[in-house]
């Protein structure tokens, strides 16, 4: 019995089952096939290990043995505050396993205080947590202040990889192998709450996103299928496995049996050297790592990314020129679209014409569909070639956000569609085009302008490296666009320069920016999208000063 009120359906779930978008495994599961089928073959790496899938087994079977002998119960919350490493793969195994539900999604940007909070808002019985880890990192003790949490039944330490001194506080994470069988047989229901992970809160205060062993599985088998993938496939996330992008590679990785690499990094090395080592085929992140990549083999003089063949980028929207600058490198970009709450479900796929991987994020995988829907009557749909907030359904959506009604039933429309905040379009031939986000829309006067449209030609510019567009507030208009860049080489394009670009690119007159900045870096979440509200509140209280500027020829409002 599941004590977690979740938006499961019966009827809905046998629908799925009869399509065979969920199935009766778990990822539990497929690990234990893959070690009793291909026990040598290797599973997961990090900086420090490298486990086949007997090895990975048995590290999981020990973590969920220990956290029974702990006390934890089936559906209560196992949280994770550590970076990139297999322990947190580990973790998730072993919660599915044990029928707990993880939550694995505490960034290292987060602050203790933030940390005690969230583990207090899902009623957290265990947390793994390494030492120094956090934006406060040496001030606090994480491990003592958990430990006197209501409810708290284990605090892990997991030692920081520079870490010469004894650690102390919390427990040892549990050994490789257990010294004994374990005492409780598996939870093999797909469709137990598996997994809890908090919205990046880019715009407002994280949500807890619920998905269970079928949800998150029904989009590792759709990419899999999709994307021929298979056992000599090599992935490398570049997202850390606090981000839903490593749980979409992990479920990849355990549908399909191939190795999954985490962006462990030793220090001293950088992606391309992680590339090369690693003999990765397939780079899971978001645009940000795409530029980086890119940079550091153009620094080098390569020609090529080592053995990558396919680079997937997700999390926000892509710059048309990076895509097709993997077309030209003999990379396949696999432009994604999605969020926390229902996966990867949109893509382009390997055999789509350049155009269509360069400008849009494809069409919906098997197992889910998307509509476009009024903004200002999301019951409305739009007519054929109108920008509408994308909204969608089917077997990879999230089952509700934790213990928050108000928010669950928010979310959708009157005819049962997930709404996403996020605006589109299609083209002709089916494809989406996103266009931004609802609340990254910034209305001067009247005139709704979309960041995605002037970023995407600023990265066009050959000194843009990172592009973003967002508002400053105006008494008269409400909202006029600034523009922010991260230039390739010091001192970047001057304002003439940015905005004869901008207009020779395309841009109307009605969105030019009339503030514009040059940065050195972006405020980031963890994941590595761009903190926009963060550029807001520094142009509002002074931190950053954009210089106004105005393009030539007249507005209807100004």
């Amino acid at each position: 019995m599941s004590t977690i009120l979740t938006l499961h359906d019966p009827q809905t779930a046998r629908e799925y089952y009869a399509q065979g978008l969920w199935q009766k495994h778990t990822l539990y599961s497929h690990l234990r096939n893959h070690a009793g089928s291909r026990p040598a073959a290797f599973a997961l790496r990090d900086a420090v290990h490298r486990l086949n899938w007997s090895d990975l087994l048995a590290w999981v079977d020990s973590v969920a043995e220990d956290l029974h002998q702990a006390g934890v119960r089936r559906g209560e919350r196992v949280s994770m505050w550590i970076p990139s490493r297999v322990e947190s793969v580990v973790t998730l195994l072993a919660c599915s396993r044990n029928g707990y539900v993880c939550n694995p999604s505490m960034h290292q940007n987060y602050t203790t205080a933030e940390v005690l909070q969230l583990l207090e808002r899902v009623q957290c019985r265990a947390l793994v947590a390494q030492t120094g880890y956090g934006a406060d990192a040496g001030r606090r003790d994480i491990f003592a202040e958990a430990a006197k949490l209501a409810g708290m039944r284990r605090v892990y330490r997991v030692a920081a990889r520079a870490d010469s001194a004894p650690a102390s506080g919390g427990h040892a994470f549990p050994p490789q192998r257990l010294a004994q069988p374990a005492s409780l047989q598996p939870d093999l229901n797909p469709d137990k709450i598996t997994y809890l992970a908090f919205t990046s809160g880019t715009t407002g205060t994280p949500k807890g996103v619920m998905h269970s062993d079928n949800t998150l599985l029904a989009n590792g088998r759709a990419m899999v299928r999709d994307w021929n993938h298979d056992a000599d496939t090599v992935l490398l996330s570049l997202s850390p496995t606090s981000h839903h992008i490593a749980t979409v590679g992990l479920t990849e990785a355990l549908v399909a049996g191939f190795e999954m690499v985490l962006n462990d990094l030793p220090k001293g090395t950088d992606v391309i050297d992680r590339l090369i080592e690693s003999g990765a085929t397939y780079v899971m992140g978001v645009p940000t790592h795409a530029i980086d990549a890119l940079a550091q083999m153009r620094r080098r003089g390569l020609d090529a990314l080592a053995r990558v063949k396919v680079f997937y980028m997700a999390g926000s929207t892509i710059p048309s020129g990076l895509a097709a600058s993997f077309l030209n490198i003999g990379v396949t970009p696999q432009n994604v679209y999605g969020m926390t709450e229902n996966g990867s479900h949109q893509y382009t796929l390997p055999g789509d014409a350049a155009e269509t991987i360069v400008a849009t994020c494809g069409r919906a995988c098997s197992g889910y569909e998307i509509r476009l829907w009024r903004q200002d009557n999301p019951d409305i749909e739009v007519a054929a070639g109108e920008i509408g907030e994308i909204g969608g359904r089917g077997a990879l959506l999230t089952l509700g956000y934790f213990d928050n009604q108000r928010a669950t039933e928010g979310s959708f429309n009157a005819h049962g569609w997930f709404m996403s905040g996020d605006l589109g379009r299609f083209d002709e031939q089916g494809n989406l085009h996103v266009v931004g986000r609802m609340k990254d829309l910034i209305i001067r006067g009247g005139h709704n302008i979309f960041p995605a449209r002037i970023e995407d030609l600023a990265h066009r510019h050959a000194d843009v490296s990172k592009a973003a567009a967002f508002p400053i507030a105006d008494e008269r208009l409400g909202e006029r666009v600034c523009l922010a860049i991260v230039p390739r080489t010091s001192p970047g394009p001057d304002v003439a320069e940015m905005l004869a670009h901008l207009d020779t690119a395309g841009l109307s007159k009605y969105d030019m920016p009339e503030y514009y900045i040059v940065m050195p870096e972006f405020p980031m979440t963890a994941s590595g999208k761009t903190l926009k509200r963060e550029l807001v509140a520094w142009a509002k209280d002074g931190r950053i000063q954009p210089t106004p500027c105005r393009a030539g020829g007249a507005r209807t409002i100004s």
